[in-house]
């Protein structure tokens, strides 16, 4: 989503902004008014993420919103569990779940409306206050930052005393392995989900966030992994990563690597999918 939004609005510059939920803007101070007056006439220099957050870097011109903030005031963005960015011409949306729509115009001044649709309202727009400069620094560094550190965030692992799943999905730690890679990096470096992060040596750990990484990167490639109609980029285009997973979705069918069937075990309210053979505990 970040690729699509980054290739599109760059450069673009926001010229109105409709809050349609208030829950959309829950935590913002001042509320859906703050909002839509805060990001009029802020153009859009860059794009980030880390885990499921989303933020845009704004610049304002003199006298606007954010004059004499030139950096550090950003548009962070949370998809919570079913939130869609989507780019098209003004009106194409028309979603009853769409929650807040911005016009914008290109720096080659096209218009085109970006969307936020979100059936479940989990997810929240908010305009950070200027001179933030890292607006989720509760979220660690994922394994596809640059800045990933994988014998740091190793050892912060073997620290821990729950089981190596559990540490995987605490975004305190290491952002971005949702339940479905950590089983798929979890098969592919031939760990059980649920072994103590604590009995694992340096070296096993490292290997693991390896695959994470690998796996997430073949996904990214793919578009992701879509299992129905929430999941898609800003074009409306599902994932395909789905074809490529070796054991989450796939119990009772052959682990691709041994063939024994793939078990599926109920995990907190979640479930977890590995070959009792290849992983074992």
């Amino acid at each position: 989503m970040r690729r699509g939004l980054a290739e599109h609005i760059t450069g673009a510059t926001i010229v109105g902004t409709e809050v349609l939920h208030p829950r959309a803007v829950r935590g913002q101070p001042g509320g859906a008014a703050a909002l839509e007056a805060g990001l009029e006439d802020a153009r859009i220099t860059a794009l980030r993420r880390r885990g499921k957050y989303l933020w845009i870097d704004l610049e304002y011109p003199r006298g606007g919103q954010g004059s004499g903030q030139s950096s550090g005031r950003c548009l962070l963005v949370h998809l919570g569990m079913s939130g869609q960015m989507l780019l098209g011409e003004p009106g194409q949306v028309t979603s009853p779940h769409l929650r807040i729509r911005s016009l914008l115009v290109t720096d080659t001044g096209r218009e085109l409306e970006l969307s936020f649709v979100d059936q479940r309202t989990f997810g929240r727009w908010e305009l950070t206050a200027p001179g933030v400069t890292d607006p989720v620094p509760h979220i660690a560094v994922d394994p596809l930052d640059a800045a990933f550190d994988a014998a740091h965030t190793a050892r912060v692992i073997r620290k821990k005393r729950s089981e190596i799943k559990r540490v995987l999905l605490d975004q305190t730690v290491v952002s971005g392995i949702g339940n479905i890679y950590a089983d798929e990096a979890l098969w592919a470096a031939q760990v059980h989900p649920r072994k103590k992060a604590t009995a694992m040596r340096q070296t096993d750990v490292i290997s693991l966030l390896d695959a994470a990484r690998e796996v997430m990167t073949r996904a990214l490639a793919a578009g992701g992994t879509t299992f129905d109609d929430l999941y898609v980029n800003v074009n409306g285009a599902s994932g395909y990563f789905s074809r490529s997973l070796n054991v989450y979705g796939r119990e009772g069918e052959p682990c691709p690597r041994c063939g024994t069937p793939v078990v599926r075990e109920q995990w907190t309210n979640r479930s977890s999918h590995f070959c009792p053979e290849c992983q074992r505990r």
